[in-house]
């Protein structure tokens, strides 16, 4: 079994709210989002979720374009 995280079971704190902003903002994957923040990857997608916050990449196209 895993080791349980840092933060297992506390409520978000603001600052943690914060720096979850912050890390969707650069694209960070969740586990690493997670590792940062003490908690599990399924407690970073549902705290996003509940604060309306987008974890998709924003620096990726769904088609490759090339200029010419």
């Amino acid at each position: 079994m895993s080791k349980t995280p840092s933060n297992h079971g506390k409520t978000w704190a603001n600052n943690d709210d914060r720096q979850l902003r912050k890390l969707a903002d650069q694209n960070t994957p969740t586990r690493v989002m997670g590792l940062k923040l003490g908690r599990t990857e399924d407690a970073v997608r549902s705290h996003a979720s509940e604060l309306g916050v987008s974890l998709k990449p924003t620096n990726q196209s769904p088609y490759i374009r090339q200029s010419k």
